[in-house]
Parts: C-alpha cells; structure tokens; sequence
C-alpha cells in the first residue's frame, strides 16, 4: 500500500545508461533528458565540475588538473563514484521542480546483456547511492524491442541490434525471453577510434574525437553509395606539427571502418545461426531491427541484408529506442516483470 502511495507522488524514471549518452525517461512525460554521458573533474579539490552538456564544452579545452571523461566504458561502470554522482545530478535535474520532500524513486536501468553479475551490481548499487528507492535492470535490447513496439511476447522470432556508443547488442527474442543474443563491444566509439587510426596512419594527421565523430556522421557509410562524397577535415599535421586541412571521401571512411563493421555483421548472423529452427523460418517473412545510433549509419541495413539475405528495418526514433522501453516497462512494471534481470532486492527477500 505504501509503494503504491509513494509512487502516486515520485517522479518515477527510466535510464538508459549509455557509455556516450543518457537519456531519462520521466513517468507521464516521455523522454526529458538527453545528454552526453560525461564528466568534469578537478583532481586538485576532487570535486565534479559539470556533468552532461557543460561537460562536453570542455572536452579538448581544460588545462591538465581537470579531466574530462566518461565514467562507462563499453556500458559498464568503470568509476563507480562518478557515475554515481552523475545517475545523482539527472535525478535531481527531473525532480528540480518538484517539492524536495517528493518520495525517492522507482528507476528502470538499462543495461548491456553481457554484462556480469559485478557489473550488474556496480549499476544497482550507483543508482540505489544516486536516489532511487527501487531499482529494476533490464537488458538493453530487450529494452529496445519493447521501446520499438515489437510482440516481444508472442512466440515468434523478433530480431533487435541495438548499436550504441560502446557496445553493440543482438538479440533474438520471443516469448518475453532472449533466445540467442550476443553482446560485442565493437559499436559507435570503436568507429570513430577507426577514423583517428586511418587519419594519422595513412593521413599523417591527427584529429580529436569530436572531428571523428563528424567524419562517421556526414561522410560514413557501411556500403557504397550511390553518390561518393567528399568532405574537408582539420587537424594537426604529424610532419609538421602545424595546422593543416585536407580533403577526404566517404570511401576512405567507409574502409577505415570496414573491419569493425564486419565484426557486427558477423555477431548478427551468428546470433542468427544460434535461432532454434522453427525460429529461424519466421526471419523470413520477419525484420532485422536496427536500433541505437549506429543504426542511422549509412547503408548499414543495405549491408546487413547483403549479407543476411533478410529484410532490414531502422526502429522509429533508434536514438531512444531503449529510454522508451525502459519508460514502458516502468508503466507496465507488473505485466513486464518478467523481462527484468534478478536484483539485489529479489536475492534480498527470496
């Protein structure tokens, strides 16, 4: 009675807790928050400077005591006591309007399905420490299969790759459970880190990432295009120290990331050759779902049906595909409890 009283009053949220963005889902709202997952550090006082958006402004641009960076790596806590003060700072930010004596409260995580149980943990424990009073994990491309719309509940094959920053998730669900799944972590960073590697290696230039990323998103593409293009880039000339601006096409970005590419095209078709069967057949008349960023990588659904012989299909809005299945199951917390990973709280009163 009294959980159902505080929920009532409490802003309930649903995180997805991404290694370059979070994005909060409010209850009765939908998605308020969308920011970089970064973080601001003095390491003379110990104390956080900013998180987020004025967080990002620094990157490149702070002298050597600050330190700008992510606390996830590839998903996963990697600074428990950062990410906790971040998980802090984006609730506090959803009930900053709100009375101050406004019950703590529930929160949806998502989380990579590889991750281990230490792992798990590390999220609850971040997100208990940050605010919340209830604490529910639930796989990222669970999350994003129910923030797509599909039958996740129905007994056949529902195919979802969820690409982020940090890792890449493929799953087969049916039934309201993954079949097959794997959890590789190869995605949008490891694409930009491919660009800086091809810059300096066959360029002699050297880029920061915030250029890398630019190059992924105007000039990138996992398939040829009909139209090449071509774009300027600028950049450290690594002969001559000095400034320098260059022209590069989208083929030679295309080949600097051809290998982690195919990393994900292979983990898709193996997950595939783990289907049972009698799931498998239903691929046929069936998408492949693309969600997170990395779906909106051009010619990628070209590629992956090249390649798989299947239909491709880019979820709706794939940026918050996760952050809507999050706010979804924590709309329907009683008929979707079954998609949720085991938590401190079950071992706690089992």
């Amino acid at each position: 009675m009294f959980s159902k009283l505080f929920g009532f009053w409490s802003k309930d949220i649903g995180i997805d807790l991404g290694t370059a963005n979070t994005l909060v889902y409010v209850h009765g709202k939908g998605i308020t928050i969308n920011e970089p997952s970064i973080v601001a550090l003095n390491q003379k006082t110990g104390k956080i400077l900013a998180i987020g958006n004025e967080a990002r402004k620094m990157v490149g641009r702070t002298p050597g005591y600050i330190v700008v960076s992510r606390p996830l790596v590839s998903g996963v806590v990697s600074d428990f006591e950062v990410t906790e003060q971040m998980l802090k700072f984006f609730i506090d930010k959803v009930h900053q309007e709100s009375f101050s004596l406004l019950p703590r409260p529930r929160v949806v995580v998502g989380v990579p399905s590889g991750v281990t149980e230490v792992e798990k943990r590390a999220v609850e424990d971040a997100t208990y420490s940050a605010g919340a009073r209830e604490v529910y994990l639930v796989e990222e491309p669970m999350a994003a299969a129910i923030g797509a719309r599909l039958p996740v509940h129905e007994a056949i094959a529902n195919v979802i790759v969820d690409i982020g920053g940090g890792t890449t998730e493929v799953a087969v669900i049916s039934m309201g459970g993954v079949i097959a799944s794997r959890s590789l972590r190869i995605a949008g960073d490891k694409l930009s880190e491919d660009i800086i590697r091809y810059m300096r290696e066959e360029r002699n230039m050297l880029i920061g990432d915030a250029t890398a990323e630019g190059l992924k998103t105007n000039l990138g593409s996992a398939y040829a295009l009909e139209d090449e293009l071509e774009g300027r880039v600028r950049g450290r000339d690594l002969v001559s120290g000095l400034p320098k601006e260059i022209t590069i096409s989208s083929e030679e970005v295309r080949s600097a990331m051809s290998r982690s590419i195919k990393s994900i095209v292979s983990a898709i078709k193996n997950t595939i050759e783990e289907t049972p069967p009698e799931l498998t057949a239903d691929l046929v008349n069936r998408h492949i779902h693309l969600a997170g960023g990395g779906a909106l990588l051009k010619g990628l659904a070209e590629l992956i049906t090249h390649e798989t012989k299947l239909s491709v299909k880019i979820v709706d809005d794939p940026l918050t595909a996760v952050a809507r299945g999050c706010g979804l199951i924590l709309e329907n917390i009683d008929q979707l409890k079954s998609v949720l990973l085991a938590t401190q709280q079950d071992n706690y009163f089992s």
